[in-house]
């Protein structure tokens, strides 16, 4: 009896794992800094090829640069032509059948996909599958039911009285019938909709025929109760709902050779079965490595960490305060002191938890708005090298690249960022292992240092957010890159031009231009 309490006591007490420290980040066996990248904008298209024939083409090159998770965009069918996959229509078909006027979804077939797929494991490259589990939309068609109206600011409280509503919750999916899932969705599956085709009325509307349990508990208590977001929302608690969502995880993975998931819009989905799903489907894949990454969206770490315990370790998380940090800086310019960069985010006090990133297709400036509001939160090109620079080169956190950033499209790209944004890979790739020591020297310029390992060098870092209209205002610092490289010469990596000399006690004054990032290296390994 008292080595099970004892038992008790211990796991009881026990920290979850470090979900950076196990997880797969990349084939094994390489010894090279894992990256992620977002291979997708909300806009984007390609003007000859399929989105997945694109990746394709593209693969080689992101092999190159040192990528070793790609995320794509969700496989799904969407409820419009050229939906990107959030608007969910049918998990199971990744452009096999005919469903909304189309075979091919936005990005392509499912025979593009999975070659694409195929030639990315061939290159070294993992691929991550965009779980939208929250909601569906573009039903077959309509049922009536009993429904309730919420407010759109209190989801808790009423809007009028019971009613009966026309919504579209019937998924009947005749183009596939039965194929990969016998499961046709009727409005016993879901929670709420956000239509009454009766009077044509948009609004929140909670479901409530008899033995219905209402909106659930485990959920975001922002806007009183956060399950609903959009569209028709599912009940997570429904045991047919389970058993289908969980069946899809498996399948995608085995059907795709992915080897794992970006998890769309937590915070509306009901955490038990959230952590469920997770867990089973990293059993029933046979990888206790598998990779997720979960969307909190909040600029709050406060309201982010409970989620983090929540979820055990089985999960990472983007970090969204980090990105909020970003943003500010670049509005603010010159007054943004950089010495609190790092405050308030997850790779600050959960560093093993964060992925980091600088923007996504959510902050895009082009985003449309989502019931009123927008997660517009762009980061200035004046600060976004500094921001890729934090991200990529310091010792913590998980960084993730946007497509956008990196490759020519009509939403957001520089040719100067995006030559920058490689030089930075490139020195993340040869350069920036070790420790991690950084050097907060003023508000608007700060370092940091990598002390390398058995194989690497490591790198001197200076960033700057100090505006300069004559171009010429120049930053220097001191820092220690250790004493066994006294007496070498460092050079440039972003601009070639450059030396520092480093004493015998391992000291060098290193430079950067303002409003700029230097990378320094070795002169022997800085080609």
């Amino acid at each position: 009896m008292f080595s099970k309490l004892a038992s008790w006591f211990s796991h009881a007490f026990e920290s979850p794992p470090s979900p950076l420290l196990y997880m797969r980040l990349g084939p094994e066996g390489r010894d090279d800094n894992p990256l992620m990248i977002q291979f997708f904008t909300w806009d984007c298209l390609h003007n000859s090829l399929s989105w997945w024939k694109h990746f394709e083409t593209e693969v080689p090159r992101l092999a190159e640069l040192g990528i070793t998770q790609v995320w794509l965009p969700p496989p799904n069918k969407a409820a419009e032509p050229k939906g990107r996959g959030y608007d969910a229509y049918d998990l199971w078909d990744l452009g096999e059948f005919v469903h909304k006027g189309t075979v091919a979804t936005r990005w392509g077939t499912r025979e593009e996909l999975l070659h694409a797929c195929k030639v990315a494991n061939e290159h070294g490259i993992d691929i991550l599958i965009d779980a939208v589990l929250n909601h569906k939309l573009g039903a077959d068609h309509t049922e009536t039911f009993r429904a309730v109206p919420v407010q759109e600011s209190n989801r808790l409280r009423n809007a009028g009285p019971p009613r009966q509503i026309q919504g579209w919750t019937s998924f009947d999916y005749p183009g596939r019938g039965d194929k990969y899932s016998t499961l046709h969705w009727h409005h016993e599956h879901f929670t709420g909709v956000d239509w009454d085709q009766t009077t044509r009325t948009k609004g929140i509307y909670r479901i409530a025929e008899p033995g219905r349990r209402g909106w659930s508990r485990n959920v975001d208590p922002e806007l009183g109760n956060y399950d609903f977001l959009l569209g028709v929302d599912i009940d997570h608690r429904h045991p047919e709902v389970q058993e289908d969502l969980l069946s899809w995880g498996k399948w995608v993975l085995q059907t795709t050779g992915a080897t794992g998931f970006r998890l769309d819009a937590i915070k509306h989905i009901d955490r038990k079965f959230t952590l469920k799903w997770i867990q089973e489907t990293r059993a029933a894949a046979g990888d206790k490595s598998m990779f997720v990454v979960s969307e909190y969206w909040s600029g709050n770490l406060k309201l982010i960490l409970p989620y983090i315990k929540a979820f055990k370790g089985e999960t990472t998380f983007f970090d969204v305060p980090l990105h909020m940090n970003f943003n500010q800086a670049s509005r603010e310019r010159t007054r943004y002191d950089l010495r609190k960069i790092l405050n308030n985010t997850i790779v600050q006090v959960k560093p093993n938890d964060a992925v980091t990133f600088v923007d996504n297709h959510d902050t895009a400036s082009l985003f449309p708005a989502v019931e009123g509001k927008s997660l517009e939160s762009w980061v200035g090109d004046n600060f976004k090298i500094q921001a890729y620079a934090i991200i990529l080169l310091r010792g913590y956190g998980y960084p993730c690249v946007f497509y956008g950033d990196l490759y020519p499209n009509k939403e957001c790209y520089s040719e100067n960022i995006a030559r920058n944004i490689t030089l930075l890979i490139e020195a993340r790739r040869h350069f920036a292992y070790g420790a991690t020591d950084d050097y907060l020297a003023h508000p608007n310029y700060i370092g940091f240092v990598r002390r390398g390992d058995a194989t690497h060098s490591g790198c001197a870092v200076i960033l700057s957010n100090k505006e300069d209209d004559s171009g010429g205002h120049i930053h220097e610092l001191r820092m220690n890159v250790g004493v066994e490289n006294a007496g070498k010469t460092y050079a440039s990596h972003m601009t070639k031009h450059g030396r520092v000399e480093i004493d015998a006690a391992g000291w060098g004054t290193f430079s950067c231009f303002a409003n700029n990032v230097q990378v320094w290296t070795p002169l022997e390994q800085a080609d």
